[in-house]
């Protein structure tokens, strides 16, 4: 009797286009062809070509803006390409990408940093934040496709996970931009590439300098004994909060945030501004805040904490506010009342407040732990892999698992809320 063979890649063509700084895409593009695939790659700098083993195998886009939609067409048919992986579904070059590769029926594989940070990365096929198929689901159909018993999830780590290595990767990546040749295609940030290499550079050397200063700065709201909430601060260049925020700048959040809190918040309450883990100072969030603080006659009160761990911080809260950062999970974790602005996977009513911001700051109402226990299940039952793509450890992990879902001809949302998996929930629940 012949034995049934596992997921195979024989047949599958796959095109890769930009990943995270670092070798993560050469190594899952390594996994795949060991399955029987083949892989290719598009490149559009030299930052793209540098992690990349395969001359053959990478195709250099030396051509204007314009020009790339149908030189991705011809691509697509000359190579019989079957799936396109990338990751971050918003920047330019990739949104022609998943709109022409869809209309061709092709599988799009989508790659971000995990919902549930750190140490997990998030894999999905429809999209990805705002549209992602979870911001449509509600907790009730999440629960009804849950297929694990039911238990306590793991807590969040205080930390972002592959800092350091993040950093080096980035500054590498930029480095390898500005000294290759000059980039046909635009980059989706707003900074040029020399000044996005000095930044990473920047933030790399001083973090020993901004991770004390971060919990000298901890220790002294801690200490205060004045009750305080949190606002989790993102970075104005990320796609989380370009494309599915309301608001044009992280001044405009922090204007928004002040002001509700000066109307709001009791008289002895504080307020905590907290810097991403990744912000590099393209932004002078001190002297922003400051200002909004003076204007609002709240200064003592105000009180900024760069980027980094965020548990200690967390654990004497009071609330936290936020635009639709991840970190607000980790409030969510601990059952602190949240505030979210954007389009975020998190954003039910279940979990985060309804509340006008200053009734917030007044009288915050605190998530249904139930319900988040489950949110965060369901999470990882679907969209969450184990591991991360910068550190070597993270990596094998992360590639453990996905290269079997990336083969898989359906992926983990159909088979847990489609007709299908309905269908066997309804049976399960019968027998």
């Amino acid at each position: 009797m012949k034995r049934p063979r596992g997921a195979s890649g024989q047949s599958r063509r796959f095109l890769f286009l930009q990943g995270p700084h670092g070798p993560f895409f050469a190594a899952l593009s390594r996994a795949l062809r060991a399955s029987g695939a083949d892989c290719r790659r598009v490149g559009f700098n030299g930052g793209d070509r540098l992690f990349w083993r395969g001359r053959d195998t990478f195709i250099a886009y030396r051509g204007r803006p314009e020009d790339w939609p149908r030189t991705l067409d011809d691509l697509l048919v000359r190579h019989g390409i079957t799936d396109v992986v990338l990751y971050g579904e918003t920047r330019p070059v990739h949104a022609a990408a998943v709109g022409l590769a869809r209309s061709r029926g092709l599988t799009v594989h989508i790659f971000e940093e995990g919902y549930l940070r750190p140490y997990w990365a998030t894999y999905e096929r429809d999209g990805a934040n705002g549209r992602s198929r979870i911001v449509s689901l509600s907790i009730d159909e999440m629960r009804q496709a849950l297929t694990r018993p039911a238990a306590v999830p793991p807590a969040p780590a205080d930390r972002w996970g592959d800092m350091r290595e993040h950093m080096v990767y980035g500054a590498l990546y930029h480095g390898a931009v500005l000294l290759g040749p000059r980039p046909s295609v635009p980059t989706h940030r707003d900074q040029s590439v020399a000044r996005e290499f000095r930044l990473h550079l920047r933030r790399l050397l001083l973090t020993p300098v901004h991770a004390a200063g971060r919990r000298l700065a901890t220790d002294r709201i801690i200490g205060s004994g004045a009750p305080y909430h949190v606002a989790l601060l993102q970075l104005e260049h990320d796609p989380t909060f370009r494309f599915w925020s309301p608001f044009g700048s992280m001044t405009g959040f922090i204007d928004t945030v002040t002001g509700a809190f000066a109307e709001g918040a009791p008289p002895h309450h504080h307020l905590v501004f907290k810097a991403h883990p990744l912000e590099d100072g393209r932004v002078p969030l001190l002297r922003v805040i400051r200002a909004a603080a003076d204007r609002q006659a709240l200064t003592g009160r105000v009180h900024f904490v760069r980027g980094g761990k965020l548990a200690r911080l967390l654990e004497g809260a009071r609330s936290a506010v936020t635009v639709n950062s991840t970190a607000a999970q980790q409030a969510l974790w601990r059952g602190l009342p949240v505030k979210c602005f954007g389009t975020a996977v998190y954003a039910k009513p279940e979990l985060v407040s309804g509340q006008p911001l200053t009734d917030f700051f007044a009288a915050p109402r605190p998530p249904d732990p139930d319900a988040y226990a489950d949110f965060r299940r369901f999470l990882v039952e679907t969209s969450q892999i184990g591991g991360g793509f910068y550190s070597l450890r993270g990596r094998a992990r992360l590639l453990r698992h996905v290269v079997d879902m990336m083969l898989d001809p359906r992926d983990r949302y159909d088979r847990r809320v489609g007709e299908d998996a309905a269908a066997s929930q309804q049976l399960r629940l019968v027998g």
